[in-house]
């Protein structure tokens, strides 16, 4: 890109950052072509996103006029793509963090759920592949000039960090068992930025927390033998068991 092309694609983005009132940094290092097409496909409702050079980004938000902008340039991440939006920061990244497509799982890669594979007919014919599909036990035949597969089988449990073995026959099986999405690292309004620890509290991951905090509250009032409306069915079994033992050892005593 020539030195003009550069200035103007700069003052292009400089011009969107002060229209905008929700500007985000995402890092797009790993995302392939195809996932990142998708979701910007997706998005396009609700939000922009632009992928653009790094020095083209800084030089547009160093020109911007926008109160604390230049802020962001503390997140800026190595591969940046940019986000424009008129949404409130915290719902738009709950509804990015929805946009889940799916790609083909590499060896190391973590199951998020269990994987499975399932029986029936493919589209893959007899001969050195059925011995990949025995090394990912997975149960096979031969039908019609095809492999057939003979039961459900689960090639990987939640939490299971894929083989090389399995994310070969997957592959080969057209399967894409891992979700990705938009890595973003920060979101920018009305002068206050909005990382990703902050951000990532919305929805599932905020009620996580009450529940967390309630669940040590609750154990911490037993435990000093405080009552409470949440707490004293609690309470009340605990005595009664206190007071079974201490009966029992009395009774025991007694003999």
């Amino acid at each position: 890109m020539v030195k003009e092309e550069k200035i103007k694609a700069a003052e292009e983005l400089r011009k969107m950052i002060e229209s905008y009132p929700v500007i985000g940094l995402v890092d797009i290092f790993k995302l392939k072509a195809n996932p990142l097409q998708e979701i910007r496909r997706r998005i396009e409702e609700f939000a922009i996103l632009k992928v653009v050079r790094k020095s083209t980004l800084l030089h547009a938000i160093r020109n911007s006029s926008k109160e604390n902008v230049r802020k962001l340039e503390e997140f800026m991440p190595t591969q940046p793509a940019i986000l424009f939006s008129h949404l409130d920061p915290f719902l738009l990244y709950r509804e990015i963090k929805k946009i889940r497509p799916k790609i083909f799982a590499k060896e190391g890669d973590v199951a998020e759920e269990d994987i499975l594979v399932k029986a029936g007919p493919t589209e893959l014919t007899p001969g050195p592949v059925i011995g990949e599909f025995a090394k990912a036990r997975i149960p096979v035949g031969t039908e019609g000039g095809k492999i057939v597969i003979k039961k459900d089988t689960v090639v990987a449990k939640k939490g299971d960090k894929i083989s090389k073995d399995v994310a070969n026959i997957l592959r080969k099986l057209k399967i894409k068992p891992i979700p990705v999405t938009l890595n973003i690292v920060a979101l920018f309004e009305n002068g206050k930025i909005y990382g990703k620890d902050l951000l990532s509290l919305v929805g599932e991951g905020y009620l996580n927390l009450i529940k967390e905090g309630f669940n040590k509250a609750l154990n911490f009032s037993i435990a000093i033998g405080y009552p409470t409306k949440e707490n004293i069915k609690y309470l009340l079994s605990k005595a009664y068991q206190e007071a079974k033992l201490l009966e029992s050892k009395l009774i025991g005593g007694g003999k």
